[in-house]
């Protein structure tokens, strides 16, 4: 479990964009460096597909050997595959089409048509997850996380948007996915923001990333930030439960930023 979470302020979304951009690119390169290849969990969102988009656009983008980098997705939408809600088609377009990727190294979720409810979708989305990790740790047999964190591929980045109502992935306050304890991905029917119906890696399965970046813009997000920073309870906030096992990185803008508890600041854990 990582130490207190890092909270890096920018003037405004476009910077925010462009700055993470340039983490990913680099932690990428970093891990590759270290391991081969590399895995991140993407994320939907205004933020999250803008960030893929300034990525593609970045000049640094090759130097990431895209072909060994594994993709999947923190939540998506259940509905058909070609529908322009569909978290995975919008990061097709704003990334995964102009980078040379190895289609068998993207994880895309089950879609409507496919599968007929959001539980089924999951249930193949966790045999998946769970097929990738047993895979990876008979050819690392040094993994050295822990047995729980071993039960999934080993998610190097979790790239997460926040929710005016503080949700994260599709974990929705006081809902039943975001008080699941034992699975890695649940089954969403009654999501508050539409489309009502989607699947979500859990809060467990998010937790044993390396790192965790929570990526937000905006005032109207400000109030989650803030509950979040300040310790709130994740049932009630579930922005406020990621936690990277290395590392917690809120990267935000300073609208988004007018609400981070005052300790944070005292304590030199927030700034440009």
């Amino acid at each position: 479990m990582s130490a207190d979470p890092r909270v890096s302020i920018h003037p405004d979304s476009t910077v925010l964009m462009a700055a993470i951009a340039a983490r990913l690119i680099t932690k990428l390169v970093d891990i590759q460096d270290k391991h081969g290849e590399a895995t991140v969990v993407l994320t939907g969102g205004s933020m999250g597909i803008g960030s893929l988009k300034a990525v593609a656009e970045s000049p640094a983008a090759p130097a990431v050997d895209w072909s060994k980098v594994n993709f999947w997705w923190g939540d998506e939408r259940f509905v058909t595959a070609d529908d322009a809600e569909r978290n995975a088609r919008q990061a097709h377009e704003a990334l995964l089409s102009h980078i040379p990727v190895d289609p068998a190294r993207v994880h895309v979720p089950g879609a409507a048509g496919d599968f007929g409810t959001p539980e089924e979708a999951a249930e193949d989305y966790a045999r998946r997850l769970a097929e990738a990790a047993a895979a990876e740790h008979a050819a690392d047999t040094s993994d050295e996380r822990p047995e729980h964190a071993r039960m999934l591929p080993r998610f190097d980045v979790v790239l997460l948007g926040v929710g005016p109502d503080a949700h994260v992935a599709s974990l929705f306050p006081e809902q039943a996915g975001i008080r699941e304890k034992e699975l890695s991905v649940v089954g969403v029917r009654n999501s508050p923001k539409p489309p009502p119906a989607r699947i979500s890696l859990t809060l467990p399965a998010i937790n044993t990333a390396s790192e965790v970046w929570m990526v937000v813009a905006g005032e109207d997000k400000a109030g989650a930030v803030g509950l979040a920073l300040a310790g709130a309870n994740p049932v009630q906030v579930p922005a406020a439960g990621p936690r990277g096992r290395d590392r917690t990185l809120w990267l935000i803008d300073e609208n988004a930023a007018s609400r981070v508890p005052e300790q944070l600041v005292r304590k030199g854990l927030a700034g440009a």
